[in-house]
């Protein structure tokens, strides 16, 4: 029988992208959602139907996951999503994967673990590029020791990265109020888009980054106990983005940066700019990870990289890996899972490898031997 997969918010451009990497890779039936009638012609033809549902009605969408064998939760921003759609699942014995990306969000799906175990469901959240190929590169990193210590995850994203305007306001939505982070093995509260570092990246090379709130932060801890720092920062190219962003996080008043419309006036304002900037910047993204650890009582630092030329096309490949998995009975694990606790490192690096999407290790044996990648000021 055909795998039917059904893509909520598949209109958009990750939800797209998903679709397009299920395509390429499965021979599910795929249905994709949106609020509105569709008006152009469907780009995967006879593979993919449409079909117009509001995620507020709710006997709609339990018709629709009923019919489906794997559900794709990609109608964010998760700012604002309760976690009905999985519940909904766990109901229905239905599989589950999204891109969710952020922590109120994670908790909220995380609280229905048991029930997805008791239901035989497997439920992958937070899959992606960052949150999601970036958690699977920190496993492998980790398993490269007896004991890992610190975590550190920096990411850069050109111009748009190829995303909508939802992107956008996640962007935004992160900047509203402080966070915890896990330092020197305790939760302690963070400034979004403080501390900056100038980090080296593959192609873009040297450029600022900033804490950034985001579910790894609050998930990597717990799956790997003897960590003591997890550090999750995130940047723009070109650069005076970051400046911009900056003043809108610590210059503008709270309370205007958390009213509805002024998100709303910035995220237009943000897309239209990199709509124009993204001819000479690119969408790409770069993703770095160095987890730091001890191997036979010796410290050493493990470094891994991946660079891709479109953001968007990059999260439809990590989301469409861990879909392909779960349909083929490669990756079967009832419960509520984040990425990093779900997908084997074995598994990652054949889907990583099926998408030529090639990750670059380098593995030092002390930090003496880390040549100078970030520094802060």
């Amino acid at each position: 029988m055909t795998d039917r997969v059904l893509i909520l918010g598949g209109r958009g451009r990750i939800g797209s992208s998903v679709a397009q990497d299920i395509a390429n890779h499965t021979q599910a039936k795929i249905t994709i959602t949106g609020r509105t009638p569709e008006k152009v012609s469907l780009p995967l033809a006879e593979r993919e139907q449409y079909l117009v549902l509001d995620l507020a009605e709710v006997d709609k969408l339990r018709e629709a996951i009923a019919n489906a064998d794997l559900v794709v939760h990609c109608a964010g921003p998760f700012h604002y999503r309760d976690a009905n759609v999985l519940q909904l699942c766990i109901e229905q014995g239905v599989n589950y994967v999204d891109v969710s990306d952020h922590r109120s969000f994670t908790s909220k799906a995380l609280s229905y673990h048991e029930d997805a175990v008791a239901a035989g469901v497997t439920a992958v959240i937070n899959t992606g590029i960052f949150p999601g190929i970036s958690n699977s590169m920190v496993r492998q990193g980790v398993e490269q020791f007896d004991e890992a210590e610190t975590i550190k995850l920096y990411y850069l994203v050109a111009g748009s990265g190829g995303a909508g305007i939802t992107v956008m306001r996640t962007t935004f939505l992160g900047l509203q109020h402080p966070f915890e982070a896990w330092l020197d093995g305790k939760w302690q509260q963070v400034t979004p888009y403080s501390e900056r570092e100038i980090v080296n990246f593959p192609h873009y090379k040297r450029n600022g980054v900033y804490w950034f709130d985001m579910p790894e932060t609050f998930t990597l801890p717990y799956a790997f106990p003897t960590v003591k720092n997890v550090i999750t920062k995130f940047g723009s190219f070109p650069d005076y983005y970051n400046h911009l962003t900056w003043i809108a996080a610590h210059i503008f008043p709270k309370w205007l940066m958390q009213r509805h419309g002024m998100i709303e006036f910035l995220s237009h304002v943000s897309h239209t700019m990199t709509d124009f900037t993204n001819h000479f910047s690119g969408i790409g993204v770069a993703v770095k990870s160095e987890v730091t650890g001890k191997k036979n009582g010796s410290t050493g630092i493990y470094t891994s990289t991946v660079l891709h030329n479109n953001a968007a096309v990059a999260t439809g490949c990590g989301t469409g890996t861990v879909v392909q998995l779960i349909l083929e009975g490669k990756l079967n694990k009832p419960g509520v899972l984040p990425v990093e606790n779900a997908l084997p490192t074995d598994l990652f690096t054949q889907v990583m490898d099926s998408r030529a999407i090639k990750i670059e290790h380098t593995f030092f044996k002390s930090p003496e031997q880390v040549s100078s990648s970030s520094s802060q000021y």
